[in-house]
């Protein structure tokens, strides 16, 4: 099986969002559909690559963010032959939206639209419910599905055991393509760092030759990537905690954490557009409510 990225230029920028071609003959597959305002680039990558709508059979959804599925229910009308995997959690909110809509609403406001697009219900009949360690079809061979919660409850990533590649979603962290830096993209409302830590364990567990990131792309030092990710996720975790220990507000919480990423950023090489393009994909004011909202959650 063969894997390919289609870049969805999201906000016309490389890398932000992608999505995953898995090919095996005149059989696709597709991880991840990205938001509706990527349908374009996505439709016209699998037509670059000689892939008709009626080739793609499945396509695996690691969680229902908008940035990973809201695609979904317009692609499901220019996929007629496809079958959706979702994690059974995130498969109600598929169906109905409106929930999902009214809780994205909240945190991007009159963005949406631009940022989204138009988010269509997927039709229940066209929908596989997951609950993780399925071994499913995809492309003529297979994909194995896995529960990792932590950045969502409802989080999947998939392994393709023939060649090692494992499709990571969002707890594999967020690492722009060429750069050195993982960033943990955290959000409020799930966020459990301790369920995230656990699924970093269980990927180890798995040892994937290679991680395909749907904010980046294919990263073959997984074992240093991994031990980043896992620093950087209990250390943000601390510096938020401390601040709020201290009776710091979250403006000010936001000013230090973006002055210390930053720097971090900057100690491992990135340059200006690299710093942008970290903050489109996973920005720090998103995390800062992540982390409150957990912290609150704790009664911490």
């Amino acid at each position: 099986m063969r894997v390919e990225v289609l870049d969805l230029n999201f906000l016309d920028r490389k890398g932000l969002i992608r999505a995953f071609l898995l090919r095996n003959g005149d059989s696709a597959a597709l991880v991840e559909t990205g938001p509706a305002t990527g349908l374009e680039s996505l439709m016209r990558g699998l037509e670059e690559r000689g892939v008709a709508p009626r080739d793609v059979r499945q396509v695996f959804l690691t969680h229902i963010h908008l940035d990973h599925a809201g695609a979904s229910g317009t692609l499901a009308e220019l996929l007629p032959d496809a079958t959706f995997y979702v994690h059974e959690v995130g498969a109600p909110h598929m169906i109905d939206p409106s929930r999902l809509l009214k809780s994205a609403g909240r945190i991007y406001g009159e963005n949406m639209e631009a940022l989204w697009g138009e988010v269509r219900p997927l039709p229940e009949d066209r929908l596989v419910r997951l609950k993780g360690g399925e071994r499913l079809e995809a492309a003529g061979g297979e994909v194995v599905a896995h529960y990792t919660p932590g950045h969502a409850y409802h989080h999947l990533v998939y392994h393709e055991p023939e060649s090692g590649a494992m499709f990571t979603g969002d707890v594999g962290g967020v690492r722009m393509p060429a750069a050195a830096y993982v960033r943990p993209p955290i959000v409020p409302p799930e966020f459990d760092p301790e369920a995230w830590q656990e699924s970093i364990r269980k990927i180890r567990e798995i040892s994937p030759s290679s991680l395909w990131l749907t904010h980046g792309g294919e990263f073959a030092d997984v074992e240093r990537h991994l031990n980043q990710l896992e620093d950087r996720l209990r250390s943000w975790v601390e510096f938020v905690e401390l601040r709020l220990k201290e009776g710091m507000d979250e403006e000010e919480i936001l000013a230090d954490l973006r002055e210390y990423g930053d720097a971090e950023l900057a100690e491992l090489g990135a340059d200006e557009e690299t710093r942008q393009s970290y903050e489109f994909a996973s920005a720090y004011w998103i995390a800062v409510s992540g982390l409150m909202r957990y912290f609150s959650r704790k009664g911490r």
